[in-house]
């Protein structure tokens, strides 16, 4: 970690995308407190809710603003876990934050609804998510990318955006947009990982260096400068990665790939875990109404 100061404040801690993070943060805290009563059928925000919003907006913030996303420039295995943590952590924390009537008020306007029509169909959400993950990762595509400021930003503000529209099927508390039932949403998981899998075993399972990013130090240098000032690194007597003294290139590799894939196993674990238990409480108590609509004498026999 100390290494990494000399890349400086700015390029360590990114001051405007920690002043952005906190608007959204200070924004959601406004409408759920002193201007929840603008909205219809607004009711309190449970602690539960803000705990999701405030920690993925945090996470957000540490892996994309912090020190991670400079690490990631650095080694493979760190960037391996700030895409892990923005594109499979992140998402259902904030749609989890989200209150029922805040999303009623979102989905009210037609350009929402338009999106959401197109992009939040499972098959589409499924695959239009993990297809731009794997084809980022392509190490030619990757390469190209990590090498303008316009590309980089646009591409990850796309995938992003579609790992918000994958997670959405999951989600959203909204009937209107309930298209799974809760066993149909423990496949929609299994077939998420089982897509993920080939970019994670692409990687892991690589017996030589796939991203010139990494080792290419004129390539590194401009990579770079995506997160660092190009004053700072003129001044900076570094050639390449290497300075950082962390493991071999392959060996720092497969350590990403296995990272992706053990943060994609914990959340689509745990989101599993969470819809079952939420399917299981529902037929629980849709048995105990059946049973009180059952006359006593019935129930006695």
């Amino acid at each position: 970690m100390s290494n990494l100061w000399i890349f400086g404040f700015q390029a360590l801690w990114s001051p405007f995308f920690l002043f952005f993070m906190a608007s959204i943060l200070i924004c959601y805290f406004l409408i759920i407190g002193p201007y929840r009563n603008r909205f219809e059928n607004a009711e309190k925000v449970n602690k539960k809710q803000i705990f999701y919003f405030t920690t993925g907006i945090v996470l957000l913030y540490i892996v994309k603003g912090g020190p991670v996303d400079l690490l990631g420039h650095i080694i493979f295995s760190a960037h391996m876990f700030e895409m892990a943590v923005m594109y499979i952590a992140v998402p259902p924390l904030l749609l989890l934050g989200i209150p029922i009537w805040l999303y009623q008020y979102i989905t009210s306007f037609k350009a929402v609804q338009i999106i959401l029509m197109l992009f939040t169909k499972p098959l589409i959400a499924l695959f239009v998510f993990n297809g731009l993950f794997s084809f980022y990762h392509l190490p030619a595509v990757f390469d190209a990318v990590k090498q303008s400021q316009i590309a980089h930003t646009l591409f990850l503000a796309i995938l992003f955006f579609t790992a918000m529209m994958m997670w959405w099927p999951m989600l959203n508390p909204l009937p209107k947009y309930q298209t799974l039932s809760e066993i149909k949403k423990i496949g929609y998981m299994f077939a998420n990982g089982v897509l993920l899998t080939p970019a994670c075993a692409l990687i892991i399972f690589a017996s030589e260096s796939l991203f010139a990013t990494y080792t290419d130090p004129s390539l590194w240098m401009k990579a770079m400068e995506l997160c660092v000032p190009a004053g700072t690194l003129n001044d900076l007597n570094i050639t390449g990665p290497e300075f950082l003294h962390w493991m071999p290139v392959v060996e720092d590799q497969q350590t990403g790939g296995i990272i992706m894939k053990i943060v994609q196993e914990i959340v689509y674990g745990t989101i599993i875990g969470y819809v079952f238990f939420k399917w299981a409480r529902k037929e629980r108590k849709k048995d105990e109404e059946q049973l009180q609509a059952v006359p006593p004498y019935l129930q006695t026999k």
